[in-house]
């Protein structure tokens, strides 16, 4: 089984790379589908989110405009429970169709907080992508509306996800050893 050390933890393989393309896959059918005459806006959050981003871009059919909103919550193996907004949108997406791509969606806290400030933009719609949902973690107030992979309350790496800092490169999705 693969491993990886992470500063002072150990992470073992949980999600291969070609099941997190598959599942990137299907949910890209519906966002092709659901979007096809939208022309739609990606706001990626950043940092996680870049390489599920990049995915889910490469497989979208149709034009669309993509952006950046940077958030943290996150200290170590556990959110704050504090979003900071560091990096604003600087588009305007006012009656535009919006698209947020998260890397993880778990207390749903930085969710709230994103769409709560994108409303005051005044966008056509909001909806939410995410590569990996905690469903009971979830205690968010909006939908997550396409939800590529559901897992537990772990703590994972990898595919954007990170350790303070590291393991945001790897290829696959790494949980932690106990």
């Amino acid at each position: 089984m693969k491993k990886v050390s992470l500063k002072d933890k150990n992470f073992k393989l949980f999600i291969e790379s070609a099941k997190i393309r598959e599942a990137i896959d299907a949910i890209s059918v519906k966002i092709n589908t659901d979007y096809a005459k939208s022309n739609p806006v990606f706001i990626c959050i950043l940092n996680g989110s870049f390489m599920f981003a990049s995915d889910l871009m490469k497989r979208f059919n149709h034009n669309c405009e993509v952006t950046f909103l940077k958030v943290a919550s996150y200290e170590g193996t556990q959110s704050t429970g504090k979003i900071k907004e560091l990096i604003g949108i600087n588009e305007s997406i006012s009656n535009k169709d919006v698209i947020i791509v998260e890397d993880i969606v778990d207390t749903g806290a930085t969710i709230d907080a994103v769409i709560n400030k994108l409303k005051s933009y005044n966008p056509k719609s909001i909806k939410v992508s995410t590569l990996l949902y905690k469903p009971l973690a979830y205690k968010g107030v909006f939908p997550i509306d396409y939800a590529a992979i559901e897992v537990g309350n772990e703590f994972l790496v990898g595919f954007g996800l990170d350790y303070n800092g590291l393991g945001r490169n790897l290829d696959e999705i790494y949980i932690i050893e106990e």
